[in-house]
Formats: C-alpha cells, sequence, structure tokens
C-alpha cells in the first residue's frame, strides 16, 4: 500500500494515530485532576489536535495536566507537519538520501495529482527538489515557531507569567499558531491581550505564513535568498495564485467583517475605529484556518457567520497547516468559469495553460466538501436542535480545520461531539484522499464514446 497509495496508507495512519492520542488522553496522568478523561472528549480532543482543528470541549488551559499538553503540542506538530512528509524528513535523517520511491511519496503528501498516470513534470515542486522541500519543511516548522516563540514570551512575562510558565506558553501558542490549530493555553484564552497589538500581529503572522503552505515558503525562500537563486527568479503558479488569492480574501473578509459588525454593540460599535478595523483584519486572518479568534462569533451577526462560512471553508493554501477546500481550488475553479464567459478553450493565469485535469480534481473536492458539510449540518440541527447559523457555522469550522466556535462545540451531548469529531476527520484527510483518489483514475481508453450534450443551466 505504502508503493501503491501513498495517500491510502497516511488516512490509515493518521486514523491511527488519532486512536492512539485518544488512549493517551484518557490516561489520569493526562488530566489536571488525576481521572480519567470521558471518552468522548479524549476522542474529541485527539481529533481536534492531530487535524490541527482547535475545537475543544473542555478548559484547554485547565483540564490538561503537563503531560496531557505535551501529548496535544505533539499531535499538532505532527498533523502540522503531515503523516507523509514526517515519515520522509525521518527516512531522510537516518539515510541521509531518498530513493526515488520515497521522494513519490513524500511528493504525493504536498501534490496528490502526482498519482496520476503519466503525470507532467511541471509541478509546483519537482521531484528533484523534494529534499529541498523537506529540508524546507523541517528549517521553517523550527525557525518560525522558534521566532514566534522569542517574540510571545516577553509579553507573557510582562503579564505575570514567571520565565519556564511563560516559555512553554509562549511555545505552545507559537505552534498553535503556525500550525494553524487554535489551541490557546492561557487561563482566560487571548481575553486578557485584546488591545495587544503586538501580540496579536505576532500570532496572526503565524496563522498566515503556516496557511499558505510549504511549497510556497519554498519557493519564496528560493527567490529571495535560497541557494541556487539565480536559477530561480521566477515564482511558479501555484505561489502566485496561492498569494494572491489569499491576499484577496484576507481583504474581502477584512471589508465585509467590519462594514458588516461596525453597529454591532455585542461586538465591535463600542470599539474605535483603529481597533475595530484591527479586530475585523484579525478575524479574517483568523479565517485561514487559524481559530485563535478575540471577537465572539456567537455576538456576531447572523450575516457576518456567513461571510466567515464561505471564509473558512476555503481555507488556505494546499499541501499547507491549513484545511478547506484550499485557495487554489477556489481559483482554479474561478479561472474555469472566466475562461468559460471569455469562450477560451484553455484555462490561463500568470502566462501559464492549467490542465483541464486540474480542474476535474477542484470541482471533485468542492462538491466532496459541500456534501460533507450538507450532511454533517442536518445531522448535528436533528441532534443538537442548534439553529442553522451555529450549526453551519460549528461545522464548516470542523471541516476547515478552523477552530473559531460559537461555543456549541463545548455545549453538545456525546452524539454532537462524535459529528463534528467525524467532521474534522474527513475536513482533514478526506478531500486529499479523494483529489488522490481521482487523480489515480485517471487513464486513457482505446475508444470514445459518440457525443451529447445535455441542456445546462
Amino acid at each position: 500500500m505504502i508503493q501503491s497509495s501513498p495517500p491510502r496508507f497516511a488516512l490509515l495512519v493518521f486514523t491511527g494515530l488519532i486512536f492512539l492520542w485518544t488512549a493517551l488522553l484518557s490516561l489520569p496522568i493526562s488530566s489536571s485532576n488525576g481521572k480519567i478523561t470521558p471518552l468522548a472528549d479524549s476522542l474529541f480532543t485527539a481529533v481536534s489536535a492531530i487535524c490541527v482543528t482547535g475545537l475543544s470541549t473542555l478548559d484547554m488551559a485547565t483540564h490538561w495536566s503537563f503531560f496531557g499538553e505535551v501529548v496535544i503540542l505533539a499531535g499538532i506538530q505532527i498533523g502540522g507537519i503531515g503523516v507523509l512528509t514526517l515519515a520522509s524528513i525521518l527516512g531522510l535523517t537516518v539515510t541521509r538520501r531518498l530513493g526515488l520511491r520515497q521522494k513519490l511519496m513524500a511528493a504525493s503528501d504536498t501534490n496528490p495529482m502526482r498519482m496520476g498516470k503519466g503525470v507532467s513534470e511541471s509541478q509546483a515542486v519537482g521531484l528533484g527538489e523534494i529534499g529541498g522541500l523537506l529540508s524546507a519543511v523541517a528549517l521553517s516548522l523550527i525557525v518560525i515557531e522558534l521566532i514566534l516563540t522569542m517574540l510571545i514570551t516577553p509579553v507573557l512575562l510582562a503579564a505575570g507569567y514567571d520565565f519556564w510558565p511563560a516559555l512553554w506558553n509562549g511555545f505552545y501558542l507559537a505552534a498553535s499558531a503556525f500550525t494553524n490549530t487554535g489551541f490557546v493555553p492561557l487561563v482566560g484564552g487571548l481575553a486578557p491581550f485584546l488591545t495587544n497589538y503586538y501580540l496579536l500581529t505576532v500570532i496572526a503572522i503565524g496563522v498566515f505564513l503556516g496557511a499558505i503552505g510549504f511549497p510556497v515558503i519554498f519557493a519564496l525562500y528560493r527567490y529571495v535568498i535560497g541557494r541556487g537563486w539565480r536559477t530561480h527568479k521566477r515564482l511558479g503558479l501555484h505561489t502566485k495564485l496561492t498569494l494572491t488569492t489569499t491576499v484577496i480574501l484576507v481583504f474581502a473578509g477584512w471589508v465585509a467583517i467590519t462594514a458588516l459588525e461596525w453597529n454591532n454593540s455585542r461586538t465591535m460599535e463600542s470599539h474605535g475605529v483603529g481597533q475595530t478595523l484591527f479586530n475585523s483584519a484579525y478575524m479574517s486572518v483568523m479565517t485561514r484556518s487559524g481559530g485563535l479568534g478575540i471577537v465572539d462569533p456567537d455576538q456576531m451577526n447572523g450575516s457576518t457567520l456567513l461571510v466567515m462560512d464561505m471564509l473558512m471553508f476555503v481555507g488556505g493554501g494546499s499541501a499547507s497547516t491549513a484545511g478547506g477546500i484550499k485557495v487554489t481550488t477556489l481559483a482554479v475553479l474561478f479561472i474555469a468559469a472566466y475562461a468559460e464567459a471569455r469562450g477560451y478553450q484553455d484555462m490561463q493565469a500568470f502566462d501559464r495553460r492549467i490542465p483541464n485535469e486540474v480542474l476535474r480534481v477542484a470541482v471533485s473536492v468542492f462538491i466532496w466538501g459541500v456534501t460533507i458539510v450538507l450532511i454533517s449540518t442536518i445531522s448535528l440541527m436533528h441532534i443538537t436542535g442548534a439553529s442553522l447559523d451555529h450549526a453551519l457555522f460549528e461545522v464548516i469550522s470542523a471541516f476547515g480545520t478552523c477552530g473559531l466556535s460559537t461555543g456549541l462545540s463545548a455545549s453538545v451531548d456525546d452524539p454532537g461531539k462524535y459529528i463534528l469529531a467525524a467532521t474534522m476527520w474527513a475536513g482533514r484527510v478526506g478531500t486529499v484522499t479523494l483529489a488522490a483518489a481521482v487523480a489515480a483514475s485517471s487513464r486513457s481508453r482505446m475508444f470514445r464514446l459518440p457525443e451529447e450534450r445535455p441542456i445546462v443551466g
């Protein structure tokens, strides 16, 4: 299975890790009170950690012991990197080399379309660059999280934390931001730091870097200061699409949240213009999949929740720590619609042609995502009796591994927790597995059936 279908192998390992983490978090040593954590809560937390979601049914700052926090932190690191990528990094560390099979396995973790037959090597990252990508993943994870820790720890020291608790919580918060998880280990969450623009800006930058994806970070590194930069002065199509679409969505979300919440007395009406603009921009960045919110979604207008639903559903970049259907999927769908409206036979962007099989995968991922969200929302509404806007928000936050919550996750009974846990799992591994399955099923035939066109539209 490792050789024939790495994504399916990753799915099994991913699921196995969830069960293992559930067992570890159920142990008495994992809780601060020394008691066994209920199965539903342990499973929910394990799924939320491995799937880097950030939704929780327990108080993350008080329920878990130091051992439990270490288990959770290890889970979000593994989930953020990816199972196959982590395995390839470990293999590269041990053997000092990567064979073709190992390169293909790592490549399929960053681009499931490589599972197709006869795939062109005009990819975002070529097979010859996989070793460099793996090094970039490991270095970016270590360097970025350490820098974020160094920037966050002084703020916690100034807030009254002792050195070691400040260092630990700073590292925990840095990892939670870069992996787009959204867990907050601090008592009271981020509420004591609502006006600390420095800390919130550092967290937002960490979330943004994690959401654009490791291939984009690798491409930017090569473009700016990487070895051999003279041969990589052109950013690839994937990098351009990811950065452009991400910036557009962040700006659009900023404008929409500001306009819709401007007169909401429960959220931003009492704030000054500067704080309102900052909070709106921050919350727009968090919809990339960050989840480290500072405004309670339960107090927002229904129109604002719908806007955030759409942003969370899209999520971040491909091969990133973010979830959702990915910004490049949305970009390809819009490019296809534009090409159809203009009568172009090919999809084009940044002076490059996009193959039709990419559109096929994008449509499949989009439909798969919509199906998961609809089924989960209907099930959650039926079981809990929650309103549509709250149930839909919670489900999309779970599917997009975002972690923003109206409070429904913490109040639902065990059946609701299992539904949300399944949604997190499907949102994290389902779209990638489907994309790989669709790409792998591409094959040529020796004949073509007669053409007949149905009426569309």
